[in-house]
């Protein structure tokens, strides 16, 4: 019993000198790893334009159906985005996020990421229901967020992805082997040619025919 004591006391004793693992929260926080899971953000290209077009692929990739969008189209004269569409109404259930980060990595724009925002207490279920008008970043503001240490660069000789450095969709083909989608024409030519195989037979029988 006694030897026991002892073993006890001299873990305590060894312990003593050592710095706590612990902070006082919340005037003291840790520093989070650059590829910590929060809350959404939803981010905007330089010219002040959302770089969401409302093309879903983030709600179907979430396994928990955490994400609900409305999408509309873009106006003319004053566009909220580069693309055809845009998200009118984007909601993001953190009670039903898992903070997967499968709707980052399905956005072909970059424009939903999850950044290192915790602090997601509430008193009422309806407050953890982001709309957004709270996960949109405020005008003036651009920022690609983690997306710069969870997506791999493209090599050096592959086709910039669009957008382009204009930031604005304007039609160039990407490249395979920068955004992951097949560059190959659906329309290849005829590599074997046999001229006698190849040759209209229907005009040389209705000659014969005729004669």
């Amino acid at each position: 019993m006694s030897f026991d004591i002892l073993k006890g006391m001299a873990t305590t004793l060894k312990n003593m000198g050592r710095k706590p693992t612990t902070v006082s929260y919340p005037e003291e926080e840790r520093e989070l790893p650059p590829r910590f899971r929060g809350r959404h953000v939803l981010h905007r290209y330089d010219n002040g334009l959302e770089r969401c077009v409302g093309c879903y692929l983030c709600a179907g990739a979430c396994p928990a159906d955490a994400i609900y969008i409305e999408a509309e189209e873009n106006s003319e004269d004053s566009p909220t985005s580069p693309g055809e569409r845009y998200a009118k109404i984007f909601d993001v259930n953190m009670l039903r996020c898992i903070f997967c980060g499968y709707c980052q990595a399905a956005c072909p724009t970059g424009a939903i990421t999850l950044e290192k925002e915790y602090k997601l207490a509430a008193y009422y279920p309806e407050d953890f229901i982001y709309h957004k008008e709270q996960l949109l970043e405020p005008e003036g503001q651009s920022t690609v967020g983690s997306n710069e240490v969870w997506a791999e660069p493209a090599p050096q000789d592959a086709a910039q992805p669009v957008p382009q450095e204009r930031k604005v969709f304007d039609g160039s083909q990407a490249s395979a082997a920068a955004v992951g989608l097949g560059n190959v024409h659906t329309e290849r030519p005829v590599f074997l040619v046999d001229e006698e195989q190849d040759a209209d037979r229907r005009t040389s029988s209705r000659s014969e025919t005729e004669k």
